[in-house]
């Protein structure tokens, strides 16, 4: 890039005023502000603290929240769970709400409601949360009494309770998988001889299942008190100080009882002697390891503590490169492997360092781990492992410094509920990065080193293993450790010996093309060029994210032109790629590469077409369109250790799912919807032995290769003077083959091989589990004439979302049996070709407890037929409307909405050459569809697309009862038939041996 078109950049300029920044004259024993910066921040006379702060992203929203210093580990052994159950109980019913009114309140502001999403229960604290738009004067006011009835005023009824313990035990159930099973184990390893090993906030099923109303009220009284609570407004309020009164306003008046207990703090006792934990879990997801050092929690006082948290940072990025660097090599110990620090609870943080690697290797990467860290001990980082190090963590804080203006709201809530909860400082991010630039030059390579010191198997280290299978014992574990202590203080490991680095991506840089066609689109504020190899790109300019572009480019032809025997090797043609290095470099040598250059980039083959795409910082769209150019001029071949390291993950991952109980639950889906093509059924390990390496490669390179097929969209802050040369070097610069490669057009792209069921079907899919799981599948094919395409997406996407909420509020809120659910829409695999009719269809997905899943699906079966021949409520649109117009506002000031709306009006079927054109007709046809919804049209909207009555499936997963199991479950009918079987194969064996007489 030439300095002279840079000068002119407004990023290059925001760049400077990073790189310009002056180092601080501090010394370490300074003490760091602990008031929060940038906020309003107080407590009312009753105890309340409050956080208000103005922030215009996104704009006419607000976040909240009510953090309760009160979680799962203050509850007695009879309340295991209560915590949890008061915040669910929280959106039932208040004083001024009932019958989930507040849910409603949320739905018809378009403040979405769902699982996870406004509330959480952890040990130390529960967080209520909700998003709001304040583009009317009342709805903010309205939103904050919804925390003040939380505070105070949850009802906490015999009926409230009896509602959801469905949904709680949902809840439960749905954790109660491989993966909740061996974290809770490891926690419970971690926290031995602490409370919080025994106060899971989930809580106990019998508790769940038993607890009363009054236990409940009795908590709740006990420990939610205003003391203990703070309210976080940040929005894009005018001023604070009218928010403050809101609070005032609505919390002001409330009192506590005096003499209430204070909340407890509960420690974790250090142990020298490691803790083994050798997990067998026949459904897990692969064999793994995690080894664990606990330690006190951070307390940021003074600059030097800061000074101590960039250092432990700098040594896990160390860290993570060496390990992703080993991941890489032949006959790697793991297939990846990172570390991190985790703050666990309140007093306390681990450093954890995990790896993922084959079937019986488990022992072979526990011994590289371990071996890494002592590895370090005795040699250390290198000077150039660090310099890498810090111009990544220079470049994280850039980023943050360039967009300070533009932090979401939800962000900054966070940080201000942390401040609240873990007294974490809330330092302020210029400030931060003039602390950074001041501190990271001095931090040396030996210093980093050094932090593994705290390392060691005896300072408080929990090592765990998880395989499906048994294929060691503890004491091999113990052996591993003592293995490795042996050989470190014989000195026997040798030191890191790291890779050549080239310093350019690009060894010669191309011709620059040049611009055949230009085109404005006013409308959506874009530019299309069309280049001389061909390549159309169209570019809009935006100022949402100062330090953001996006980016992506597709080309039509994918998959589904492929005959069923070169598809296998076809399908792995991306990862072998991206293995070998589709960049031109390999992914251990690229990394280091683009050290500091925020840049990314991955490649996507999939039916109907092939695509990159990624994202940069403006101040480094170079080396991102080099990265593009290199993808389309880069020939990779197959190099064996990379191929046969590829097929191991691959048949690690098939193993894997051959293990989960959802797999045979999802293959029958499959199958049964869309028949049994090979497109859509999993791969299996007689697949990769059809796998010809060679042809895999050759494919990938087929795919990126001919650039007068692309179209690239390029979405973000731009200055055009200097993007423009960089597009016509990087992009016009890739050469256009002689031969024309993967020239389709919509017309052209073949159809994937599927058939859709013509018959009602209900299925139940039994498969081995070791606790209780059942999931639901509703599946109703649609079919929309090619005619009135465009409107009739619009509303399937309409529908697609009545059906959620209404599902929701009968199994959830009314009959309290599912703790959430999910309606889908899928339309074709998104096929271009415009001579047919849109093929698609909508599903419905929801867990709940296998005994009432039957009847749970005649619920929904019925709430459909109800809606078709009743149609919704007025309030039931306005709440899509409402819903669907808040989204794409907030969706107008994120860069990737935009790329996405763009790409839409390049590959949707009514494109014809105009961008403009089909952009055009998409926004009229949403603007139509919005005008005309009422429950008339929704209702005939329903009848004529989704006509499920005549055709639909369902299919159902049930845990498979052993023989004994289903007896007791049946009762005296099933005995009475097992009784019969029996005397049936008595007889039949008395038969066989007089025939053999």
């Amino acid at each position: 890039m030439g300095s002279q078109p840079a000068e002119k950049s407004s990023s290059f300029a925001k760049m400077q005023s990073f790189r310009s920044l002056e180092p601080l004259n501090v010394s370490l024993n300074q003490e760091v502000d602990q008031r929060p910066f940038g906020v309003d921040y107080g407590k009312l006379d009753n105890g309340l603290s409050y956080y208000v702060r103005c922030n215009h992203k996104p704009k006419m929203r607000a976040a909240l929240a009510l953090a309760v210093k009160v979680g799962s580990v203050v509850e007695e052994e009879d309340e295991r769970g209560v915590a949890h159950i008061v915040e669910h109980l929280a959106f039932s019913a208040t004083k001024k709400y009932t019958n989930h009114n507040i849910v409603k309140f949320l739905e018809s502001i378009g403040a979405e409601f769902g699982p996870c999403h406004n509330a959480y229960t952890y040990f130390d604290e529960t967080v209520y949360e909700l998003v709001v738009p304040i583009d009317k004067p009342e709805l903010l006011s309205t939103a904050i009494l919804v925390l003040a009835e939380f505070s105070s005023e949850i009802r906490l009824s015999k009926d409230d309770l009896e509602k959801e313990r469905g949904a709680v035990m949902e809840e439960y159930r749905g954790g109660r998988n491989a993966s909740g099973r061996i974290g809770d184990a490891h926690w419970a390893l971690m926290m031995e001889g602490s409370k919080y090993a025994e106060r899971l906030p989930i809580g106990l099923e019998k508790i769940i299942q038993t607890v009363s109303s009054e236990a409940l009220k009795q908590f709740y009284q006990k420990w939610y008190h205003l003391q203990n609570m703070a309210v976080i407004a940040v929005g894009d309020f005018p001023e604070t100080k009218s928010v403050v009164e809101l609070i005032r306003t609505h919390f002001g008046h409330k009192t506590s009882k005096p003499d209430l207990p204070p909340v407890p703090h509960f420690t974790i006792p250090s142990h020298k002697e490691p803790r083994f934990s050798y997990f067998v879990e026949p459904e897990a997801d692969g064999s793994s390891v995690m080894v664990s050092y606990k330690k006190q929690a951070d307390q940021l006082k003074t600059i030097e503590d800061y000074r101590d948290m960039l250092v432990e940072s700098m040594f896990t990025t160390a860290l993570n490169q060496r390990f992703f660097k080993i991941s890489k090599r032949k006959d790697p110990p793991y297939f990846s492997c990172s570390g991190a620090t985790d703050n666990l609870v309140r007093q306390s943080k681990a450093y954890m360092m995990t790896s993922y690697c084959k079937e019986k290797g488990t022992l072979g990467a526990l011994e590289s781990m371990l071996l890494e860290v002592s590895r370090v001990r005795l040699h250390g980082f290198s000077e150039r492992e660090i310099s890498v190090v810090r111009a990544l963590l220079l470049s994280s804080i850039e980023s943050a410094y360039l967009e300070r203006d533009q932090m979401e709201s939800t962000s900054l809530r966070h940080e201000y509920v942390e401040h609240f909860i873990h007294d974490v400082p809330v330092l302020g991010i210029e400030h931060e990065a003039q602390l950074r630039k001041t501190i990271l030059p001095y931090i040396s390579a030996s210093e980093v080193s050094k932090y593994a010191e705290k390392l060691w198997t005896s300072c408080s280290c929990v090592i765990k293993i998880v395989e499906p299978q048994a294929s060691a014992k503890i004491n091999d574990l113990k052996n591993v450790v003592m293995k490795i202590n042996k050989l470190e203080k014989e000195g026997s490991i040798i030191p890191w010996d790291d890779e050549d680095v080239p310093e350019e991506i690009v060894n010669s840089k191309p011709n620059a093309g040049n611009i055949v066609q230009q085109l404005e689109y006013s409308d959506i504020g874009a530019t299309e060029l069309i280049l001389s190899n061909g390549m159309r790109v169209c570019y809009k300019c935006t100022d949402f994210s100062d330090d953001e572009v996006l980016f992506s480019g597709f080309s039509y032809g994918g998959l589904s032109e492929l005959p069923e025997n070169n598809y296998f090797s076809s399908l792995m043609g991306s990862e072998i790629a991206r293995e070998v290095g589709m960049f031109g470099h390999r992914p251990s040598v690229l990394m280091d590469m683009l050290a500091g250059k925020r840049v990314n980039v991955g490649v996507d083959v999939r039916k109907y077409m092939r695509s990159f795409h990624g994202g940069c910082s403006p101040l480094y769209l170079e080396a991102a369109l080099q990265l593009v150019y290199q993808l389309f001029t880069t020939d990779v071949t197959p190099v064996e250790e990379i191929v046969k390291r590829v097929m191991q993950v691959e048949k690690e991952m098939i193993l894997a799912q051959a293990r989960d109980p959802l797999t045979a639950f999802a293959n029958r889906v499959t199958e049964i919807n869309y028949g049994k093509s090979y497109f859509f059924r999993p791969t299996r390990i007689s697949d990769l032995k059809k796998v010809d390496p060679l042809k895999a490669c050759q494919y990938f390179n087929s795919c990126f290769k001919d650039p007068s097929t692309f179209t690239v969209v390029i979405v973000g802050n731009i200055d055009a003077t200097v993007a423009l040369p960089l597009i016509l070097q990087y992009l016009g610069g890739i050469p256009k083959p002689s031969e024309p490669i993967f020239h389709f057009n919509s017309d052209y792209v073949k159809e994937l091989p599927f058939t859709y069921p013509t018959t009602i079907t209900r299925e139940v899919v039994h498969s081995p589990m070791v606790e209780a799981q059942c999931c639901v599948h509703i599946f109703i094919p649609i079919e929309l004439k090619k005619g009135t395409m465009v409107e009739e997406i619009r509303y399937v996407g309409f529908l697609s979302k009545l059906l959620e909420n209404k599902i929701l509020e009968l199994l959830r809120f009314k009959h309290g049996q599912i703790y959430g659910a999910s309606v889908n829409d899928f339309l074709d695999g998104y096929l271009p070709c415009i001579t047919t009719d849109v093929r698609g269809d909508i599903s419905i997905n929801f867990s709940c407890d296998p005994k009432i899943s039957s009847k749970l699906v005649d619920l929904s079966l019925d709430e459909i037929l109800r809606l078709q021949e009743e149609g919704p409520s007025d309030q039931d649109v306005s709440t899509m409307l409402e819903i669907e117009q808040r989204a794409h506002e907030n969706g107008l000031q994120e860069n990737g909405y935009w790329l996405d709306m763009i790409l839409g009006g390049y590959q949707s079927r009514i494109y014809s050459g105009d961008v403009g054109t089909s952009f055009k007709i998409l926004d009229e046809a949403r603007s139509k569809v919005r005008e005309s919804l009422t429950p008339l049209t929704m209702q005939l909207a329903l009848q004529r697309i989704v006509p499920f009555k005549n055709l639909h499936t369902v299919v159902i997963l049930k845990p498979q009862l052993s023989w004994s199991k289903w007896l007791t479950s049946h009762g005296r009918d099933a005995k009475i038939l097992a009784g019969i079987a029996g005397l049936t194969v008595l007889a039949l064996s008395f038969r066989k041996c007089s025939q053999k007489s």
